[in-house]
């Protein structure tokens, strides 16, 4: 069985950090955890630590090899001493970690068929990792920053060839995130025809889509009428906000009705 590339970080982990490992050994007084992603680094779990209440049994929590998202107390660095704590962790903070260490573990994978499609081994992958790692904090940042900015920013650390190998896998399995805003129109037509007045100024606002930009008008309750963008990051998202905006209100005010535009707040 072909061993999995695994790419670990040097050093110790910091006070505070949340940090994922597998559980080692259980004895009566804590459980020892091996930090996954820390090169030859084990911390210890008081049993006071494990879960909130008094514990009977610690074996009743926690089994060895059982995976755990544990929060750094203390590092003694010349004694290799890392006390560290389960029940501080919230849910929340583990649900992340464990999708971290999910989107860590592809990226891994990403960069060893990247390797190999180049014939480089193991040994220098792991090294090339480890740079990438103090660059951009994990291989998976990197592998982002190759899908949205371009594969030339690993450049320096990868080489030209894997560089450009990294992007091609980053643009396959990286969908850069969508971002919104919103708000709503207030119109108002005291004409005959008013509703089909104000469905002609609102069709203007589509005008601000495409390229990327996706534009949603709905109706709320007269005279509140939402529009949505989606882009992918804010600065175009919030530049197709105000023209479609601009759109609506000049229609609007050509129409002879009235009109005016209340920003939401995410």
């Amino acid at each position: 069985m072909v061993e999995k590339l695994i790419i670990r970080r040097d050093g110790y982990p910091s006070k505070g950090e949340i940090v994922i490992g597998t559980i080692t050994r259980v004895l009566n007084f804590g459980a020892f955890v091996s930090l996954d992603e820390y090169e030859n680094k084990e911390g210890m779990v008081h049993i006071s630590e494990v879960a909130s209440g008094w514990i009977k049994d610690i074996r009743d929590h926690v089994k060895k090899g059982q995976k755990v998202v544990c929060k750094v107390l203390d590092v003694n660095k010349k004694r290799g001493h890392i006390d560290l704590s389960i029940k501080d962790v919230n849910e929340r903070q583990r649900r992340e970690k464990l999708q971290h260490w999910k989107s860590e573990m592809r990226a891994f994978k990403w960069l060893e068929i990247a390797g190999e499609s180049l014939g480089i081994g193991k040994d220098e992958l792991i090294s090339i990792g480890k740079k990438l790692i103090k660059k951009f904090d994990s291989v998976y940042s990197a592998f982002e920053e190759a899908a949205y900015e371009g594969y030339e920013v690993l450049i320096p650390i990868t080489g030209e060839e894997l560089a450009r190998k990294i992007g091609e896998i980053a643009r396959e399995n990286i969908k850069p995130p969508r971002v919104k805003v919103r708000g709503y129109f207030e119109l108002k037509s005291f004409a005959r025809d008013g509703v089909d007045r104000i469905k002609r100024a609102l069709i203007e606002a589509y005008k601000a889509g495409g390229n990327g930009i996706e534009v949603k008008v709905e109706y709320i309750g007269a005279p509140k009428y939402r529009i949505v963008v989606e882009s992918e990051d804010y600065k175009t998202a919030e530049k197709a906000l105000k023209k479609a905006v601009d759109n609506v209100l000049k229609k609007m005010k050509k129409l002879g009705g009235q009109g005016n535009f209340v920003r939401e707040v995410a």
